[in-house]
């Protein structure tokens, strides 16, 4: 039982540390990663905890939820469009951060070749985490974090399998390049096999079953399982879950319910939250100080190998893919930092490497150190300084005026307030009342004006105004079913609803919440064909989800019966919606037929049965749209 204790108590002390951290961060305004690291780095001088930081813990435990989220939230236009850079950057980027980086430290340090090499390969690793964190902070370009991210997706696999061709050629004294390549083909492109396989497995499943809970625990499974089916057939276990984690947040999301959508996407963010904390944490606490100023020669010629390789990686072969701006590459050279992959290489080296081993693994911890804290530290102001985020002067004159404004209201219910309690006098609230009173009405239509000047301004105001509103409708909904107003059925269809508004575009809220001319953003137009009995319930259903519809009556079939053919526009993303609410709405049913029709019907001495379709669904690409 002290054992169970221990481990309760040490997992706590971790999860308080982790939000304090993330507390303080926030207000110095320094990313978590690199807070944490520096948490760690303080508490390693008098070590309150005891954790070993093991390879496996790495690779099995913390890294498959990293991954999984981090391609869950890829898009596949996104990838696509950038595929050629990022498989650039990731194989042949990291085969010259190997050669390279190895080259350097060899050469400088005085490390033989092979060991090396060794480095070079589990050095190559890139994990910018806390510099994607930055770039959506402060709003930077979108396809350049997608360039970063997509990158540190693949190159993981690329630097491990090349880490253990690496470990494998110092051991027996020679490098089989053909047999490397071949090895490297196998164990890369069956990871992505594997990662396929259990992908398109699930996808099924996720369709079939309606429930968050279950939905949710699948996708765990389908995480951590195609790492370990991978790993056991000897392929990248890692290049198996970004492969099972684009399947799944690509095409499995699109099967899934909005609240089973919203459901799974916090509780990965959650859990990716929980695996970053635990290792940059952790990788403060194992940092031996004295150690790294010992060899602060050799890490220094790491940092240097590292700084080189990757600026020959992103000058030299992003070039030939689809262009990127200078300016870009400038921030994709610095952005280039290394974490747990890296770590947990090293920590993975034999100790029959003996003293090699230890001093790779002061340079490994070194060159994540330097990239964390100095390059980690530094990013931001590179990215404004570089002009890729500006804030315009609108932007910052809606700023102070909304603060001015904010303020003022809450200096006059302060006194409102102070008044009421008999603090200050009458006479003297008489006095000061009007005073703030249009002070505060000044500033609040100050605001209003510039929002009615500014349409995006505007627009971001509004809609963080319906989320809100969304967000206080499902309150509701939870608290009538508290107090029994409501049962579990009625508050779990109603909560669906919410959230599938939460889900939608601007461009598909109701008409009228959004008025300042945004662009529509109409592509794929369905056309529907239902029974006349069905077409109350479709149209229910859809206006519980704001989609407009245009209706077309017609009548034919052998039953003669009245049809409905629907027209509707949909942004892209509300399909799979729409869709669903069809099928609920319209289902397949039978009914018998007593008579022939015609304009005199001609009865049938036996009925016949006729199965009658719900719904029959067409969907059309909008290439170009225009409100009329």
């Amino acid at each position: 039982m002290t054992d169970i204790f221990e481990i309760e108590t040490l997992i706590l002390e971790l999860l308080l540390i982790v939000s304090i951290v993330a507390v303080v961060v926030r207000r110095f305004r320094i990313p978590y990663t690199v807070g944490l690291v520096l948490a760690g780095l303080a508490l390693s001088f008098r070590p309150p905890i005891e954790l070993e930081l093991t390879p496996e813990l790495i690779l099995a435990i913390l890294l498959p939820p990293l991954l999984f989220e981090a391609a869950f939230h890829l898009n596949f236009d996104h990838l696509r469009r950038n595929v050629g850079t990022i498989l650039l950057l990731a194989i042949p980027g990291v085969i010259v951060t190997m050669l390279i980086t190895g080259g350097i430290v060899s050469f400088g340090g005085g490390l033989p070749l092979g060991a090396a090499l060794v480095f070079g390969a589990l050095i190559a690793a890139t994990d910018p985490v806390s510099v994607v964190g930055i770039f959506r902070r402060i709003g930077a370009p979108k396809r350049m974090e997608v360039l970063l991210e997509g990158e540190s997706l693949f190159n993981d696999g690329t630097a491990i399998v090349l880490f253990g061709i690496a470990l494998a050629a110092m051991g027996t004294g020679q490098l089989d390049v053909v047999q490397g390549a071949i090895d490297f083909v196998i164990v890369g492109g069956g990871g992505v096999l594997v990662g396929l396989v259990l992908g398109v497995i699930a996808i099924p499943l996720l369709a079939r079953i309606d429930d968050h809970l279950v939905e949710t625990t699948l996708t765990t499974v389908l995480a951590f399982g195609s790492y370990l089916v991978a790993e056991q057939l000897a392929v990248s276990g890692v290049l198996a879950v970004v492969t099972a984690g684009l399947i799944a947040g690509n095409v499995g999301r699109r099967q899934m319910s909005p609240t089973t959508r919203i459901a799974v996407l916090n509780f990965w963010e959650y859990v990716a939250f929980l695996a970053n904390s635990v290792i940059f944490l952790v990788i403060g606490l194992q940092v031996d100080l004295p150690r790294l100023v010992s060899n602060w020669q050799l890490i220094l010629w790491a940092i240097l190998g590292v700084l080189v390789s990757r600026a020959a990686g992103i000058y030299g072969l992003s070039r030939l893919g689809r262009p990127i701006p200078s300016n870009w590459r400038h921030v994709m050279w610095w952005g280039g930092l290394r974490g747990a992959i890296a770590l947990a290489l090293a920590l993975s080296i034999p100790l029959s490497m003996g003293e090699d081993r230890s001093t790779l693994l002061d340079m490994a911890f070194g060159v994540v150190l330097f990239t964390l804290l100095v390059q980690g530290l530094s990013m931001e102001g590179l990215v404004k300084r570089l002009g890729l985020v500006t804030q315009s002067e609108e932007q910052s004159d809606y700023e102070i005026r909304r603060a001015r404004a904010l303020a003022a209201r809450s200096g006059h219910d302060h006194m409102k307030q102070m008044y009421t309690e008999g603090l200050i006098s009458l006479h003297t609230w008489e006095r000061v009342h009007p005073i703030l009173r249009d002070r505060s009405e000044a500033l609040a239509k100050s605001v209003q004006e510039l929002l009615q000047r500014s349409p995006s301004l505007e627009a971001d105001e509004v809609l963080i105004a319906r989320k809100e509103e969304l967000r206080a409708q499902r309150g509701m909904f939870a608290k009538l079913r508290r107090d029994g107003v409501i049962t579990d059925s009625t508050m779990e269809k109603l909560v669906t609803e919410v959230d599938a508004a939460m889900e939608l575009e601007p461009d598909a809220w109701p008409s009228g919440i959004l008025d300042f001319g945004t662009e529509a953003r109409i592509k794929k137009l369905l056309m529907v064909i239902i029974q006349d009995r069905d077409l109350n319930s479709v149209t229910t259903g859809l206006s519980q989800l704001n989609i407009p519809s245009t209706i077309i009556k017609s009548t034919g079939g052998f039953l003669a019966h009245v049809n409905h053919t629907l027209l509707i526009g949909l942004a892209e993303e509300m399909l799979p919606v729409a869709v669903s609410a069809i099928k609920d709405a319209a289902k397949e049913r039978v009914e018998y037929v007593s008579a022939l029709p015609g304009p005199h019907p001609i009865p049938i001495a036996k009925p016949e049965t006729v199965t009658v379709q719900g719904a029959t669904v067409f969907v059309f690409e909008v290439e170009r749209y225009e409100a009329i």
